[in-house]
């Protein structure tokens, strides 16, 4: 087995023989994967390499065009039950390459395509692969590839953490991305649109801990808070940064010889000019709650979360999509009809479980009796999400719901 960075491995010999398995079995996640990840992702890393240094050679064509047919009869582009190796997978990334147009290539001329910028390359690698699958950024991984990207030559700007992920409701570890982003001078930004609400409650903010280090933070009070669609907004910690990058000095706008006091004037200093004042609906809605109020709302969102949880994490039937309590009011699960539970995992059972949470939605619907949502991620099949943010909800709703998903799904 090759050593990470020394290019390509020897798949099919003893050495290298478990690359001939699926690639679902060798790499990380699985138990010891973790050299043949690394081999695998840095081969990845130096085709994409190649490629992008090639994207700049004048000398190269922006693209070796060939007839569509021609590309079907001289590879095989077909979908299989069975897996490709990784050495395949590979190939495939080659191959796909080979014959894509060069968008980032000096003589391409289009629009759409405004050439390849070094950093935002960088940046997009680094902000998607720091992530796990429950949405959780790894620090440690966070800064295994800041440091090499910038030992490439590369200069991350940008960390993008999460406060509430839109799916699963995780919180990625703010201190310790924090930490890493002031030991290199990199700007950290949190997404806290679904969980920065959380902030109002005494018993719950502690998962936002780090936020205050931020250099800018998205909050969407019209989610947790329950202020009317919309309202949202940017934070920022330097003072007068958004002034200094959006403002335009439009005279036949922004006067300059009012007779008022001009730092009312903030309309110059947003990404957009005409809007409604959408603050004054947090504003009114807090002022009518006060801090305890707001604070009593998500308190009373995340204990139904819980009791939800607690109600059918152990019930028959019921299968929670990760395992522990969830940190936010997002409860994901599978419910197995009877026909379903028994029945080994496998092909059989995973395609009949993609279409039970659509056909119980859809007879919710048909029935107008409730509403939750669905949806598949990554690998895993649909699943109800279930997401409490309205504090109207009562202990007797999450009773209800968990029995019309049982009347509705019984007969699957």
């Amino acid at each position: 087995m090759a050593s990470p960075g020394s290019g390509f491995w020897p798949f099919g010999t003893e050495e290298g023989s478990a690359a001939a398995e699926s690639p679902g079995t060798d790499l990380l996640p699985t138990c010891n994967g973790e050299i043949t990840t690394m081999s695998f992702l840095q081969d990845v890393v130096d085709i994409l390499l190649q490629y992008v240094v090639k994207s700049f050679d004048r000398s190269t064509k922006v693209i070796d065009f060939h007839y569509p047919n021609e590309l079907l009869q001289e590879y095989n582009w077909e979908l299989a039950d069975q897996p490709q190796t990784l050495e395949e997978i590979l190939l495939n990334c080659r191959t796909t390459l080979k014959y894509a147009i060069k968008t980032g290539h000096p003589r391409y001329f289009n629009q759409l395509s405004t050439g390849l910028d070094m950093v935002g390359l960088a940046a997009d690698w680094l902000t998607s692969a720091a992530n796990t699958n429950i949405g959780k950024m790894i620090p440690s991984d966070l800064e295994r590839r800041i440091v090499e990207a910038k030992q490439k030559g590369f200069v991350p700007f940008l960390v993008s953490a999460t406060a509430g992920t839109t799916v699963y409701g995780a919180f990625d570890p703010l201190i310790a991305i924090a930490d890493i982003c002031k030991k290199y001078k990199i700007w950290m930004h949190v997404d806290g649109a679904w969980g920065g609400g959380l902030l109002m409650s005494r018993k719950h903010k502690w998962k936002l801990n780090g936020i205050e280090r931020a250099n800018s933070v998205t909050w969407n009070p019209h989610k947790m808070m329950g202020v009317p669609l919309q309202c949202s907004a940017l934070l920022v910690r330097e003072e007068g940064l958004m002034q200094s990058c959006n403002q335009m000095h439009a005279s036949y706008l922004f006067q300059q010889d009012k007779h008022y006091d001009l730092s009312y004037d903030t309309g110059d200093k947003a990404l957009q000019c005409g809007r409604h004042v959408d603050v004054f609906k947090l504003w009114l809605m807090w002022r009518a709650k006060g801090t305890t109020g707001f604070e009593a709302q998500i308190d009373k969102c995340l204990e139904l979360a819980e009791y939800l949880y607690n109600k059918i994490k152990n019930r028959e039937g019921y299968e929670m999509v990760f395992d522990g309590k969830p940190q936010h009011t997002n409860v994901c699960f599978w419910y197995l009809p009877p026909s379903l539970r028994g029945m080994e995992d496998g092909e059989e059972r995973t395609s009949r479980l993609m279409k039970v949470a659509p056909v119980i939605k859809a007879r919710m619907m048909e029935y107008g009796t409730t509403m939750v949502s669905y949806q598949p991620l990554g690998d895993k099949v649909n699943f109800f999400r279930m997401v409490i943010s309205n504090p109207a909800a009562t202990h007797q709703d999450i009773d209800f719901l968990i029995d019309e998903i049982e009347r509705l799904g019984q007969d699957l």
